[in-house]
């Protein structure tokens, strides 16, 4: 009787022993398949190999699971559809979903880049100066996106009046694979975009930088307020892995930019050339850092290009863990 009761016990352990190592966390973790989303691009490439940088720092039994997004605003939709933890986003549309929550659902846990977005025209353009651009169309990512926001701001800074659907200046929202053939045809004289594209419109449509905009943030690292009350521990290891992570994009730059070609391929099934990546490499600044002045200079252009209205208080926004 003896043995069958520590035979019973033994398998009770044992079984108990393996339901706990069994048992695993997730965390839903976004970014872009963009040159500016390196850190997202990067950790999602090792994740592929089985050398997940995050997961190896998170510990054995959280794993991460990546979900790749083209749009801001979609990204934010999915952390209020609590489908989603933390993800790698521009200012504009992390902002937007902040403000829109009043201040609850939306926190900035570390940076991830600044600069890397430039105005651009073609190399013969007779525009020379900001007001040569009344009655232009220029082309931005996407409606309210931070490079559309940057643009409609800088107009109306030098005194255009500009609409959603018109106005001195046409502000034409128009995804970045499709901005190519639209200012190669003359459908717009400008484009208002991001690396890589700034680099392939100078590389395939002759295009020349006419503004660099350098003091801009480009991406941050967010995750959603629940995420961080709920599991902090997490949240820390993830920003403090980010921090790592920026560190040695940094130090690595052949390296960083050999898995960051090898994961868009995957991802967007289109080659990237690496003269050309190392070209868009040189615009971009990543730093784990935010800057405040940065993100009062965001919430303005966002004020100016009327997409940000009532009350613009950040003081929740940023929040280490």
């Amino acid at each position: 009787m003896k043995k069958i009761i520590a035979a019973i016990t033994a398998a009770i352990l044992c079984f108990g022993s393996f339901a706990i190592a069994e048992q695993k966390t997730t965390i839903r973790f976004g970014h872009f398949p963009n040159i500016t989303h390196a850190q997202g691009v990067i950790a999602h490439a090792l994740s592929r190999q089985g050398k997940g940088w995050f997961e190896e720092r998170l510990g054995p039994n959280v794993q991460i699971q990546w979900f790749v997004y083209n749009a801001g605003p979609s990204a934010m939709e999915a952390i209020f559809a609590r489908s989603l933890d933390v993800t790698y986003v521009g200012p504009s549309p992390a902002l937007n979903a902040y403000f829109k929550s009043n201040g609850e659902e939306i926190r900035v846990i570390s940076g991830a880049a600044n600069a890397g977005a430039a105005l651009v025209v073609k190399t013969d353009s007779p525009i020379k100066t900001a007001a040569d651009f009344r009655g232009k169309k220029i082309a931005t990512p996407q409606l309210g996106n931070t490079q559309d926001i940057s643009c409609r701001a800088w107009l109306k800074a030098h005194g255009f009046n500009v609409t959603q659907t018109g106005g001195d200046v046409t502000v034409i929202p128009t995804a970045n694979p499709d901005q190519l053939g639209l200012f190669q045809s003359g459908g717009v004289e400008a484009v208002w975009t991001v690396e890589p594209w700034v680099t392939r419109l100078e590389r395939d449509a002759k295009a020349r930088v006419f503004l660099e905009d350098k003091d801009t943030i480009t991406t941050w690292l967010v995750s959603s307020a629940k995420f961080l009350r709920d599991r902090r521990d997490l949240a820390k290891k993830i920003a403090d892995a980010n921090v790592e992570l920026t560190k040695w994009i940094q130090q690595n730059e052949s390296d960083a930019q050999k898995l960051l070609m090898e994961e868009l391929k995957a991802e967007t099934r289109a080659d990237f050339a690496p003269d050309a990546v190392a070209q868009a490499w040189k615009r971009i600044q990543f730093t784990s850092d935010v800057s405040r002045d940065l993100i009062a200079k965001s919430v303005q252009d966002g004020k100016n290009a009327g997409f940000l209205k009532g009350s613009t208080d950040t003081s929740k926004l940023i929040e280490s863990p």
